[in-house]
C-alpha cells in the first residue's frame, strides 16, 4: 500500500479534503535537489481533518471520479490558537 505525507489545503466539501503532498528529488543530470508538489483530493469519512493539519494518506480503491486516496492519520492537528 503506497502511502503519503502532506498538509490539508483545503476542505472541498463533505468528506473531501484537498492534501497537498511535496516531494524533493535530485535531478538525474545535474543532482541538484528540487521539489514536486501534487495535490491530491482525498476521502475523509469522518470530516476529522481540518485546513493546516499534517495528515498520511493512502491509496483504496476509487471512491469518486477524482478520489482515489484516504486519509489515515491527522499527525499534527492545528488548534484555534494556531490559527491566529
Amino acid at each position: 500500500m503506497i502511502t503519503k505525507k502532506g498538509t490539508v489545503t483545503k476542505i472541498s466539501g463533505t468528506k473531501t479534503v484537498k492534501v497537498e503532498v511535496v516531494e524533493k528529488r535530485p535531478h538525474p543530470k545535474y543532482k541538484k535537489m528540487y521539489r514536486i508538489t501534487k495535490n491530491f483530493l482525498t476521502h475523509d469519512e469522518k470530516n476529522v481533518a481540518t485546513v493546516g493539519d499534517s495528515v498520511v494518506i493512502h491509496q483504496c480503491r476509487p471512491v469518486s471520479k477524482n478520489k482515489h486516496w484516504e486519509i489515515e492519520t491527522v499527525v499534527t492537528a492545528v488548534t484555534a490558537a494556531d490559527k491566529k
